[in-house]
């Protein structure tokens, strides 16, 4: 009998090659990991709790069935597959049923808060490649641009952090730093 806790998130490999291998609790952990995720998501998107076990069910049969297929490569994490598969689901619902009762305002509010899958994949992707241009970029290039970008430290702030003289002295280092990190970022 397996001691592991059924109910934490499998990572994506244990997902895919649990599906590959037929096994009910790759599946059974897939089903409570991202379930609360979808959920919040169809809630927040004029759905209910039946509304989002539906769409979850569906978007579980279309990972199932592409991975079943040989048909499947995982370009983002299975998070944001699964979310995304949701998501598209849910929204053609929505529409379909916005065609019915005419009131379209509802289903603009939903896609003005969304990003399409490409965009969410793309972007994940952005980040990771961020993360290595950030790492390779040395400091105190790394650091500044954290504190303000991510930490949101003031001009001030960073000035008496590292003892400059001036702010005029950060800007022009942190516009240096800039630089940096594009050519890292378009290099990697």
């Amino acid at each position: 009998m397996s001691n592991k806790l059924s109910s934490s998130v499998p990572t994506d490999r244990e997902v895919v090659l649990g599906i590959l291998n037929n096994s009910e609790d790759a599946l059974n952990r897939l089903y409570t990991g991202y379930f609360p995720m979808i959920l919040q998501f169809i809630m927040n998107n004029n759905g209910d709790e039946d509304d989002a076990k539906d769409v979850y069910q569906e978007a579980i049969i279309v990972l199932y069935n592409k991975i079943r297929s040989g048909d499947f490569e995982l370009s983002s994490k299975l998070k944001t597959y699964i979310y995304s598969v949701c998501r598209r689901i849910w929204l053609k619902k929505l529409s379909q049923q916005s065609k019915k009762t005419t009131n379209l305002s509802e289903l603009d509010d939903v896609v003005a808060v969304e990003v399409d899958l490409e965009q969410h994949e793309e972007k994940e992707l952005q980040f990771e490649k961020m993360g290595s241009a950030l790492i390779n970029l040395g400091e105190p290039c790394k650091t500044i641009i954290q504190d303000f970008y991510i930490h949101n430290l003031s001009m001030q702030d960073i000035c008496e952090k590292f003892g400059y003289t001036n702010t005029d002295n950060v800007k022009t280092q942190k516009y240096k730093c800039l630089q940096r990190l594009k050519k890292l970022f378009f290099q990697s």
